[in-house]
């Protein structure tokens, strides 16, 4: 990145998005743009790509996301200043959750009512004692007093209506939707080697 504006823009940005993270591990930006933009206070958009990031406490193994235009005040900014952003932007692509990380955050706190709602709403018990994803299903596991062994039921999961959907194994039960912020949309998802891939929208607001 040879324009020495994008470049303070870039390490801006990169202060920003760090400090929306609880940790994160390595964190690539593209910047799309021109002197000529940033100065009417505009940036085309960005390009970014992270992984072992944790946000809130849910662990992300791979994140890919492209944004909108970005509203900027470039007179606000000096070099290793971090970025104020102002005005929300739209951002789209893929994060991907390695399903132990998933598993150990959805039993802790601040994601455990999430695994428990999953289990009462799925199972009708609670609490949530594992998540295991096996090839395409994602598997829940319960605990039962005076059972050795937990309940266990597998899900196929999609996306409908923009969010997460869950289907019974055996295709002849209700679907149950998981609730979504407003601002997230879910478009596609899926389940493989491990992992639970999502594609989809956001509105970002800063």
């Amino acid at each position: 990145m040879a324009d020495p504006v994008l470049n303070v823009l870039a390490g801006a940005l990169r202060l920003w998005i760090r400090s929306q993270c609880d940790s994160i591990g390595s964190l690539e930006l593209a910047l799309n743009g021109s002197s000529w933009s940033l100065l009417r206070g505009r940036l085309d958009g960005v390009t970014l790509t992270a992984r072992d990031a944790c946000f809130q406490g849910l662990p992300l193994q791979h994140v890919e996301l492209r944004s909108g235009s970005i509203a900027v005040d470039m007179k606000l900014l000096s070099p290793g200043q971090m970025l104020a952003l102002k005005q929300p932007f739209q951002v789209a692509g893929e994060v991907s959750f390695n399903g132990r990380q998933l598993n150990s955050a959805l039993l802790a706190e601040p994601w455990r009512w999430l695994g428990d709602w999953m289990a009462e709403q799925l199972m009708g018990l609670s609490p949530l004692g594992a998540l295991r994803i096996d090839v395409d299903l994602l598997e829940l596991q319960v605990p039962v007093a005076a059972h050795q062994d937990p309940v266990r039921r597998r899900f196929r999961l999609n996306a409908e209506q923009g969010t997460l959907c869950f289907r019974p194994e055996t295709a002849d039960e209700p679907r149950t939707l998981l609730p979504m912020d407003p601002a997230i949309r879910i478009e596609q998802v899926q389940l493989a080697g491990g992992q639970l891939a999502l594609k989809g929208q956001a509105s970002v607001t800063p």
